[in-house]
């Protein structure tokens, strides 16, 4: 069975690991572009780059597919029986998607028809939603929009977009492995458009709080934006980043929205629109991330003092 994998991110290495530790045939690994990173704008390599130059495995960066000809010449040349595409960060063209010989075959981070786009898992959190998962699916030129073949889910808990991401991602693997072993005998299903919700790409104006909304909608932004860009808000002219919070329901706001309502020694409470949100992980501006215990050590916090967006 040969296959060209796509992907970029971390989790997509662990469906290429899976694929490489069971032998399948990986004729080719077409990841995004490397990168400048940082202030000295070093070029910075994807994950999968860096785990397919650890085996061995033969590396292409297009800059774009759509209208790529060399890209085309390439893939036929090497005529697989499938494409593996995992979080790759593109939509393939459609004289893309026709080179293999059974079928292109996608890993998606969601229960589809629900949550299409660049990033499921987060809005998945920031919605509420109970459970989610992961999918394959037949690859078509829409986004997420193909046949789906297997689905498993998870249950959201009160997990961050960093835990389900690397549990997904583990789950996922399995799943693509099952797909390609059983794919004769599995029946597409067709997605129900009226089911639809989109996962737009995460901006960084997403993950500033607006204390006027409930405890629990706070909550579950700062874990479907945990990592980046963060769930940030501006406290004594500082920003602060939260990592981790939990909502305090014996504690009303009663109309004290972003004030510090309440301080003990190992946490501070804020106001929302109902409830207390107790800060329990914290990343003060121009600092590392800590404890709201180490925070309050080296702050002189005050009942009454504000956060503002």
């Amino acid at each position: 069975m040969k296959i060209v994998f796509m992907g970029t991110p971390d989790i997509a290495v662990g469906t290429l690991e899976s694929l490489y530790n069971l032998n399948y045939d990986i004729q080719l690994v077409i990841t995004r572009e490397d990168k400048p990173k940082g202030r000295g704008k070093e070029l910075s390599i994807t994950p999968v780059k860096e785990f397919a130059l650890s085996k061995g495995l033969k590396i292409y960066q297009p800059n774009k597919l759509r209208g790529n000809d060399e890209a085309i010449s390439i893939l036929k040349d090497l005529a697989p029986d499938f494409f593996v595409v995992v979080a790759y960060g593109r939509i393939l063209p459609k004289e893309i998607l026709d080179i293999p010989k059974i079928a292109p075959v996608n890993l998606h981070f969601s229960l589809l028809p629900k949550y299409r786009g660049a990033a499921p898992v987060n809005w998945a959190i920031f919605n509420g939603e109970i459970e989610t998962g992961v999918s394959t699916m037949l690859m078509d030129e829409g986004m997420d929009t193909g046949d789906i073949l297997l689905q498993e889910k998870i249950l959201v808990g009160n997990k961050t977009s960093h835990d389900i991401s690397n549990e997904l991602a583990i789950i996922g693997a399995e799943l693509t492995v099952k797909t390609l072993d059983d794919f004769n005998n599995l029946v597409s299903i067709k997605q129900d458009d009226s089911n639809t919700t989109l996962a737009p790409i995460i901006k960084k104006e997403d993950g500033i709080i607006n204390w006027n909304r409930n405890a629990v909608d706070i909550e579950r932004q700062i874990r479907a934006f945990y990592g980046w860009p963060s769930a940030y808000s501006s406290l004594n002219d500082k920003m602060i980043k939260i990592s981790k919070a939990v909502v305090v329901t014996d504690i009303l706001s009663n109309g004290r929205v972003g004030e510090i309502i309440n301080i003990d020694k190992n946490s501070f409470t804020v106001g929302t629109n109902d409830y207390g949100l107790k800060i329990l992980n914290l990343q003060p501006e121009g600092k590392k991330s800590m404890d709201a215990l180490s925070f309050l050590s080296g702050n002189k916090l005050k009942l009454g003092d504000r956060f503002v967006q």
